[in-house]
Parts: structure tokens; C-alpha cells; sequence
């Protein structure tokens, strides 16, 4: 008896229960075995002044990055820095309430929606981003090992990290300045009318200055997420050198790369602990300081997203539906999005 074939497809449920699954797991196992009085005590003796640094340098994090992706974008039209910062602070607070960080693409359709830029072009312009920081990590990464002694699990991950960035970088390196061969292939492909724009503005990127100027700048943008880490460390009278922290803060932007519960709740502190447990902190102290590390970054991140989806007039469950609407249509066609 011949069987037909069935489509098989994984209810979407399940995905969902996984991650959330994964995010409690490793939730529960940081507070595993923690002393919860001595983790109290830790709170009352931390030094508050570096809570503050932490905080202010968290929040300049995000206008760099305004700063910086609006130089990505400024061959195809030059959009003002408070929007690309706006757009941003939307973004991060769709990640901090929904899960599997509906953010990533809500602020590119933001910044497609006030501009002349196509959807698919500003949603491009986010990997590049992603692109940079992946290089730039590795490359950081590559000289913290060289004053660091780290296990190799560790530096597993961070040349499995280097290898998708790099292998990331040679795809978007042909579309950008190969032209010619990517509007062939895909041509072949039957996505060549469609996807027109966003080959042309690409290349337009990779021939600017201001790209060159936007991966350089990359390079500051990683080291200034290293001050809240690096803060919250003093603020816990730990002995750690600036290059330890760099190992902290690399094992921590791993751990909160994949999609988890809303907020980066579980994997977050998880990531934290492990990257302090390195370095021989007790895991009470790294516990604690996991969660007060969430909570310094997690609190301006709520209300200034809050803040910045009310300007924009907007609901965020219209806004999440509206972006993903985009990203399931097909790519732009020639045209498309220019005034």
C-alpha cells in the first residue's frame, strides 16, 4: 500500500512552549543552591553610584546605535538621528514585553514607514548591523583570549560565532558588490523584479564612505556595552580586570542573541553567572548580580520605549502585526518606497 505524502508541519504552539521551556530552566537553575540572605545582603552593600553609571551608559548605548544606523542608511536618504533613536527604544520595548524579540523588525518598519526607505532595505540595513557587531565580537573576543585563560567551550562558541558572522559577511559582501552576478542569480531564481531595489540600494551602501564609517564605528558601540557590564562588576566590589569583563560581556551578548521569554528573562542571567563562574565568582554574588544587572538595563528600556511608542501614536500589537505582515510579503518591487 502506497502512502501519500503529508505535509508535516511543527504547531507553532510548540516552538513557543520550547523556548519559554528553555528560558525557565535556566532561570531556575541560577537561583539553584543560591544563599537568598546573602544575596540580600549583597544588595544593601553595593556600591549605588556604579548602579547609576551603569544605567546612564546603558541608555547611551542605544543613541549611539541611532547614531550609527542612521549612517548606514544615509547613502539611500538621510533620516534624522531622534527617529532612528525613537525607532530603536520601540523596538527594545516590544522585546522587553513580547517574546522571541518582535523588536528586530518593528524598528525597521518604523524607520520604512517615516521615511522613503523601503521596508526591505531598512530590515537589510538591522542584519547589517548585526553583521558588524558579530565581526567586531570575534575580533575582541580574538584578543581577550590572547590575556585570558578560558575553557574551551568557551572559545567553541565564540569561533562557531565567527564562523556564521564571517560566512554572514562573504553572502552580503556578494549582493553588495556584485551587483551584476546577484541580480543574475537571482534572476534565475524568479526574485529578481522583486527584490530590485533592495540589490541596488545595498550596493549603493557598500560604494559609501559612511558605510566604511558605520563598521568602524561598530568597534565603539561594542565597547561602550561593556560599561554597564563592567560598572555592575565594580558596583559589586569584584577584582575583575577590563579584559575579564570583555569575556563577561561576550558570553552574556551570546546568550541573549537567540529568541527567549520577553525581557532576555532565564538566558540572560544564566549567560551572567556563567561568564562570572569563569573567573571564580561565587554563584549567590553572580546570581544576584545577574538579576540586578536585568534590572538596571531592563527599567529605562521599559519606560523610555514606553515613552517612545506613545509618540508615535501607535499601538505595539497593531505595530507587531503590521511588521510582520511585512516581512511575510513579497520583497519590494522596482520602485517601491521611494517618493
Amino acid at each position: 500500500m502506497q502512502l501519500g505524502a503529508r505535509n508535516f508541519k511543527i504547531p507553532r504552539w510548540s516552538v513557543a512552549a520550547l523556548f519559554y521551556g528553555i528560558s525557565i530552566a535556566s532561570l531556575v537553575w541560577v537561583f539553584r543552591g543560591v544563599d537568598l540572605d546573602a544575596m540580600r545582603q549583597d544588595f544593601r552593600s553595593m556600591h549605588w553610584r556604579w548602579l547609576v553609571l551603569a544605567m546612564l551608559s546603558d541608555i547611551g548605548v542605544y543613541a549611539f546605535q541611532g547614531w550609527r544606523w542612521g549612517l548606514l542608511l544615509r547613502p539611500v536618504e538621510r533620516v534624522p538621528v531622534w527617529r532612528s533613536i525613537q525607532a530603536i527604544y520601540v523596538g527594545l520595548f516590544a522585546n522587553e514585553v513580547l517574546p522571541f524579540r518582535p523588536g528586530e523588525v518593528i524598528r525597521p518598519y518604523l524607520q520604512a514607514r517615516w521615511s522613503a526607505i523601503p521596508f526591505s532595505v531598512a530590515l537589510s540595513s538591522v542584519i547589517i548591523e548585526r553583521i558588524f557587531d558579530g565581526l567586531w565580537l570575534t575580533a575582541l573576543f580574538a584578543i581577550t583570549y590572547a590575556h585570558v585563560s578560558l575553557p574551551r567551550r568557551v572559545t567553541d562558541l565564540a569561533v562557531g560565532l565567527g564562523v556564521v558572522t564571517l560566512l554572514a559577511a562573504v553572502s552580503l559582501g556578494v549582493v553588495m558588490f556584485g551587483k551584476r552576478h546577484a541580480h543574475a542569480a537571482l534572476s534565475a531564481t524568479g526574485w529578481g523584479p522583486r527584490v530590485k531595489v533592495l540589490v541596488e540600494d545595498l550596493h549603493l551602501m557598500g560604494r559609501s564612505f559612511s558605510f566604511y564609517a558605520a563598521a568602524a564605528a561598530s568597534l565603539p558601540y561594542l565597547l561602550i556595552q561593556a560599561i554597564p557590564v563592567y560598572a555592575m562588576i565594580r558596583g559589586y566590589d569584584l577584582d575583575l580586570t577590563v579584559w575579564q569583563t570583555m569575556v563577561v560581556l561576550v558570553v552574556f551578548r551570546l546568550g541573549t542573541a537567540i529568541p527567549q521569554l520577553p525581557g532576555n528573562v532565564g538566558l540572560s542571567q544564566t549567560a551572567i553567572v556563567i561568564g562570572l563562574a569563569l573567573f571564580g565568582v561565587d554563584k549567590t554574588t553572580a546570581a544576584g548580580l545577574s538579576m540586578m544587572t536585568w534590572g538596571v538595563i531592563t527599567a529605562p528600556l521599559v519606560v523610555a520605549g514606553f515613552v517612545a511608542l506613545l509618540l508615535t501614536g501607535g499601538n505595539l500589537g497593531e505595530l507587531h502585526r503590521r511588521a510582520k505582515e511585512h516581512v511575510s510579503a513579497p520583497m519590494v518591487a522596482p520602485g517601491a518606497g521611494r517618493r
